[in-house]
């Protein structure tokens, strides 16, 4: 075996076979699916038949197969936290290293529960290959066309389905068919380069690393040989040039270079470049490297360039070629899975780290979230943990970026809480304008040196507000005739608010117009004061605007619904036309009930609806 043929070079000559494992392909490849598809078991397998377990390490697994009464258990050499090995399932991620012949290879084995998501996608971040294992009893389920999208949306271009357990239905060819069908109808538009199907049993070794003589029917080749020989060179973006630069190395006065791994495209010595923000050019006098200069270097080599002319370059800079540049731009939506057990809150700064530099950035809207179960794109207005959704998010200055599914290095990012300093997504650009539409590089150059492009946030959160005063801020708005009591009602409501040691408002709206009154409420509402206001609005579109406004989830609108008749003998000198609402989230009239008692009315309302904490 080829293993084999490596420890005997490794014994004979330590150097000979260090030159030989340098110079091999490094494949990273993961291993999803379903709980209990058998994950960690083919990873198990693949590390056992390779040679690449080591005499002790099998010693103990066969002995902890042995309590369980069991066959060798595969699972056991991945499966390492105590929990794992109790419940039988993979909860954190492995990672696993073995070579053969053709490769060097970086296994990660992920979980498949649904609430381990986040660690799924860690695993899968970096990977060439992702290995989706199913349940040749079970067939394709919810779970794997999940782990499907997700890789899918990591720009992962390769994806291996295991049809697992295959001894399990007797090899039977119609079974692997019939998965082989339902998975090819699904993944076809998730845009993956090649999607390659294996009846497998990762226990008994079918068709692993070598062929089976039970699958007869099955004419390709095994994990292994698809492992060793899947190509993924063309899978690296070399035709973009991009070079974040990491560090600015001078160890003499007569050396200045900047060190970074080149994230895209190629490089050659005399190559012009320019340099990001400041958009100054020069050409490449040097390209270094630990081994001696380079004439060409090509991503993802690490190296040293210096340049012919002495210009102003640091960490966070990227270098590119000044006829090919990335997307510069503030503002870009991105597919972000959400990784903290705090929620997103979208009133919050955080700060975006972006290959080698990080910025502030806030959320400008959540765009949609991702139904786990269904994958179907649902409203929501933030994410919580494990959560996949589209954001748009604003920097306080310009990201030089690509598209995620072009450049995954460039097109990648994190979001950190600026307060505890924790990652809490991991997010992936789909797309934004550029500041180089419709402008010239020079002008989207100058914008994007310029200042914060940041709109002026408050830096407390509705979440803090409502701890402090044990309320949500919100619009209590009371919609009626002239002579209805409206007023009399919004008075008579703060002072009731006011007595329970609530914090509530009415605003006046002497000589002000619609527009003002919506926005002095809406300021109100965002400082946490439950604002009262019986402004008229007789009109259905003028309070479409008000909800549109002030949102749903903070506006409460009271119809006072008074007697017309009533309401024209107190107020003769008026005549207007109500257009009654369609949908109050409250109906009171004012002749048939008190106004004490309508006040009551509308609290017990909005304890229903969890206003104060007190009623949470």
């Amino acid at each position: 075996m080829g293993a084999e043929s490596d420890t005997d070079l490794l014994r004979s000559d330590i150097s000979a076979y260090l030159k030989k494992y340098q110079a091999k392909d490094l494949l990273r490849f993961v291993a999803v699916g379903s709980v209990d598809d058998g994950k960690s078991t083919l990873i198990g397998r693949l590390l056992h038949d390779t040679g690449m377990v080591y005499e002790d390490q099998l010693e103990a697994v066969k002995r902890a197969s042995n309590i369980e009464g069991e066959e060798i258990d595969f699972s056991l050499f991945t499966d390492g936290l105590r929990a794992e090995r109790e419940q039988g399932i993979t909860i954190d991620v492995a990672y696993r290293y073995f070579t053969t012949e053709q490769r060097k290879f970086i296994i990660a084995d992920t979980p498949g529960h649904i609430q381990y998501t986040r660690n799924m996608v860690t695993g899968a971040s970096t990977a060439n290959v992702a290995l989706i294992l199913i349940d040749a009893r079970l067939g394709v389920l919810q779970q794997s066309r999940r782990h499907g999208f997700i890789a899918s949306l990591l720009g992962i271009r390769h994806l291996a389905v295991c049809v697992n357990k295959m001894d399990l239905v007797g090899y039977d060819r119609q079974v692997f068919e019939r998965i082989r069908a339902e998975f090819t109808e699904f993944a076809k538009d998730l845009g993956f380069k090649d999607v390659t199907f294996f009846p497998i049993s990762a226990l008994k070794g079918d068709n692993v690393v070598g062929a089976s003589a039970k699958t007869g029917w099955y004419d390709g080749p095994s994990v292994l040989e698809y492992l060793e020989t899947v190509p993924i060179s063309e899978d690296r973006d070399l035709e973009h040039f991009r070079l974040p630069v990491q560090y600015v190395v001078r160890p003499n006065l007569d050396y200045r270079g900047f060190a970074g791994q080149l994230v895209g495209g190629t490089l050659k010595k005399g190559d012009e470049v320019m340099v990001l923000p400041s958009g100054k050019s020069s050409k490449v006098r040097s390209i270094d490297t630990f081994d001696g200069p380079l004439d060409e270097a090509f991503a993802p080599q690490s190296v040293c360039v210096r340049l012919e002319d002495e210009i102003d370059c640091s960490r966070g800079d990227m270098l590119v070629h000044p006829d090919d540049l990335p997307t510069v731009g503030r503002t870009f939506d991105a597919h972000v899975v959400w990784m903290n057990e705090t929620p997103l809150d979208p009133a919050k700064t955080y700060i975006l780290k972006h290959t080698t530099q990080s910025v502030r950035v806030q959320v400008d809207g959540v765009q949609w979230r991702k139904d786990m179960d269904t994958l179907e794109e649902e409203d929501a207005a933030r994410l919580e943990l494990n959560d996949i959704g589209l954001l748009k998010l604003s920097c306080h200055r310009a990201l030089f970026y690509d598209p995620y599914q072009q450049n995954r290095s460039t097109g990648a990012f994190i979001l950190i809480d600026s307060l505890t300093n924790d990652t809490v997504a991991a997010g992936m650009v789909a797309g934004g304008e550029s500041l180089t539409k419709g402008a010239s590089v020079e002008d989207a150059l100058k914008e994007a040196r310029a200042g914060s492009g940041l709109t002026p946030k408050t830096q407390v959160s509705p979440n803090e507000r409502r701890e402090r005063m044990g309320q949500r801020g919100a619009v209590l708005w009371l919609v009626g005739l002239p002579g209805s009591g409206r007023w009399s009602l919004a008075y008579a409501l703060e002072r009731r608010l006011f007595d329970q040691g609530r914090t509530a408002t009415v605003v006046d709206p002497t000589g002000e117009d619609l527009r003002s009154m919506i926005s002095a409420a809406k300021a109100c509402a965002d400082a946490g004061l439950v604002c009262i206001c019986a402004f008229p609005s007789y009109g259905i579109e003028d309070r479409a605007k008000l909800r549109e406004r002030i949102g749903n989830d903070r506006l409460f609108e009271v119809y006072v619904n008074t007697d017309p008749a009533l309401c024209r003998e107190r107020r003769p000198d008026v005549e207007v036309e109500l257009e009654p609402p369609r949908h109050p989230d409250l109906t009171v009239a004012l002749d048939s009930v008190h106004v004490e008692d309508a006040v009551d009315l509308i609290i017990a309302e909005l304890e229903k609806r969890h206003q104060f904490r007190d009623h949470d």
